[in-house]
């Protein structure tokens, strides 16, 4: 993947590393990497970053590199894959499959199989997760395959330029049609998973508007405004309203309602909107919601 830029007047006898910076929107990291990879390149040569740039220049970047991560196994698994080009790739993840290996799930992951589609397109490179769903949640997945479309999404979503949207079944019943939850997150004491809402945690902004109301349970749609770990799950608990078959947020009153209907907490990843970091224009995702949520719905319709 190439960078490419032609100097205009106004920045004439600026320096290579300031262009990179603040045109081409490079991290300091970044630009160390290109620098000592000899990867920056003026009127077709090869330059250090404190060489000056004149009018009519052209510049260049090439962020690619041929990188490989030896501690994920590839293997050929199923995926759903939504969207790809030469930087990025979406998948659809389907429910009970772990994102990246870790020392409990070391292989039948997404990145495994992941791994293994771009070896046998001959794409060499780490396998860079942008945002994460936790193993029971469905949804999408977006995958850069270079540092910096990587550092150029997690920017967006920092910016909150990055839309998530979420589809979930919770208990329940609601007054209002739509509100916001502005409650802080943070992690439980003596717990390495777990998190809670407290005072000490971090702001944590989830939206969400009643899409079907059932009898004693609704259809939610929710926006997150920020990404903590876990989060749409513990505001919908902490609002009184758990996720349908969440195991680590339920409330003791729920425990019995409706069980069997769904084997894993139903929430679904269902859209997503960012702009793409090479065209700039912006890019929209959808997954359709799985089976096993909809048999779920269509049981709660009737």
């Amino acid at each position: 993947m190439r960078l490419n830029l032609i100097i205009s007047a106004g920045d004439n006898e600026k320096t290579v590393k300031y262009i990179l910076k603040n045109k081409l929107d490079l991290s300091e990291r970044m630009v160390k990497k290109l620098k000592f990879s000899s990867r920056i390149f003026l009127n077709s040569v090869s330059v250090y970053v404190n060489v000056l740039v004149h009018t009519g220049d052209l510049l260049e970047a090439f962020v690619d590199m041929e990188e490989i991560n030896e501690d994920i196994l590839p293997e050929p698994l199923d995926l759903d894959i939504i969207y790809e080009d030469d930087m990025l790739i979406a998948v659809n993840k389907s429910p009970n499959m772990v994102v990246h290996p870790t020392f409990r799930h070391f292989s039948g992951t997404v990145a495994n199989a992941l791994m293994y589609h771009l070896l046998q397109k001959n794409i060499k490179t780490l396998v860079r997760p942008v945002s994460r769903l936790d193993r029971d949640t469905s949804g999408i997945i977006i995958f850069a395959l270079n540092a910096f479309i990587q550092e150029s999404l997690v920017r967006q979503m920092h910016d909150n330029t990055f839309l998530k949207e979420y589809t979930g079944i919770v208990h329940g019943t609601f007054n209002d049609s739509h509100g916001t939850i502005d409650l802080p997150i943070a992690r439980l004491p003596g717990s390495i998973m777990l998190r809670r809402v407290t005072e000490e945690g971090s702001l944590s902004v989830t939206h969400y508007e009643v899409l079907e109301q059932f009898e004693d349970t609704a259809f939610l749609k929710f926006k997150l405004e920020t990404g903590r770990t876990h989060q749409i799950r513990v505001h919908s608990q902490a609002t009184g309203h758990p996720i349908l078959g969440d195991t680590l947020y339920s409330l003791p009153i729920f425990e019995n309602s409706h069980a069997g209907l769904i084997s894993r907490q139903a929430l679904h990843s269902r859209r997503t909107v960012f702009r793409h970091p090479f065209t700039n224009k912006n890019l929209e995702l959808e997954a359709p919601i799985p089976s096993d949520m909809k048999n779920a719905l269509e049981i709660l319709r009737k």
